[in-house]
């Protein structure tokens, strides 16, 4: 049984609770710097809890004595990851990261320095690489490798409590293409080959969308947190999240099959065959190349 410390206990979290009890292994410490916190009764209620960052470092310095933390789940905003990872190493445990693992690409070689003088690992949730669906077009595209036609759309409302948190600042999350476009990225650089070519469209706060030249692949694009472009038969239903992967004018279904990806995600982890900052890299870099782009008018 391995000991986990978890830093924050936001929505995301749950997953990585989950998943480390369904790994049979144990919550030693989590904190938040908000006290709302009562999930930890339905997995591990006599983990210890911290709302004070000091107090929280503390228990880590003075426990490590006499019990070994084998690794550091970080659930916190995308902007504190650097700093949570660093943390994680001080204190001799692996780091387990949400997406995105870093914003920029600098911050990938701060990491990577990290690790290598280290004895410490750092994973990052790559959770869609996990997906039936996604696994069988991986397996297809080795076995008979050629050029597609994609056309991805992810919308996923938010309300108006998105844009005034640290999620609606973009020099805090990264901004829409990487709270929601980052696995996606990830996922088709994964099967499709490197990024020739970017042609960003349009990028707003609610908005993005564009064409990547891919290796085998020419993909258009779209993602949206407005609930307006979500399909009529989508909001008849009440649901807020609509996902749409056309390739070659097939429909590929994988709405369902993600409620168990972060268990095996930490299976792989725990077998030491996780993803880290080499399989993060190639999304970040796109996405920080997106950003930075120009936008084209005519589409």
């Amino acid at each position: 049984m391995k000991n986990f410390a978890l830093l924050g206990l936001g929505y995301i979290a749950e997953r990585h609770l989950k998943a480390i009890q369904e790994t049979n292994n144990n919550l030693l410490v989590a904190m938040d710097p908000h006290d709302s916190v009562g999930i930890l009764d339905d997995y591990f209620p006599h983990c210890e809890f911290y709302s004070d960052r000091s107090q929280f470092i503390s228990f880590l310095e003075v426990n490590s004595k006499k019990t070994k933390l084998d690794y550091f789940s970080i659930c916190s905003p995308n902007f504190l990851h650097e700093s949570h990872i660093r943390m994680a190493i001080e204190v001799g445990a692996h780091a387990i990261c949400e997406k995105p693992l870093v914003i920029t690409p600098q911050s990938l070689d701060i990491l990577e320095s990290l690790e290598t003088h280290s004895q410490c690992k750092i994973y990052t949730i790559l959770q869609l690489r996990h997906h039936p669906s996604i696994l069988n077009l991986k397996e297809q595209q080795l076995l008979y490798p050629k050029h597609h036609r994609i056309n991805l759309q992810y919308i996923t409302s938010r309300g108006h409590w998105y844009h005034n948190s640290w999620k609606g600042d973009e020099q805090k999350s990264g901004g829409i293409l990487t709270n929601i476009g980052i696995h996606f990225f990830d996922m088709l650089l994964w099967i499709y080959g490197q990024c020739k070519e970017v042609v960003l469209f349009e990028l707003s706060e609610t908005v993005a969308k564009g064409r990547l030249e891919l290796e085998y692949a020419t993909v258009d694009w779209f993602l949206s947190i407005d609930r307006n472009h979500l399909p009529s038969s989508v909001k008849i239903e009440n649901k807020s999240t609509y996902r749409a992967l056309t390739i070659d004018d097939v429909n590929l279904e994988f709405t369902d099959g993600f409620k168990n990806l972060h268990t095996v995600v930490y299976e792989n982890i725990l077998a030491q065959n996780g993803f880290g900052i080499r399989d993060s890299r190639p999304s970040i870099e796109l996405v920080h190349q997106l950003r930075h782009s120009k936008i084209h008018r005519s589409y």
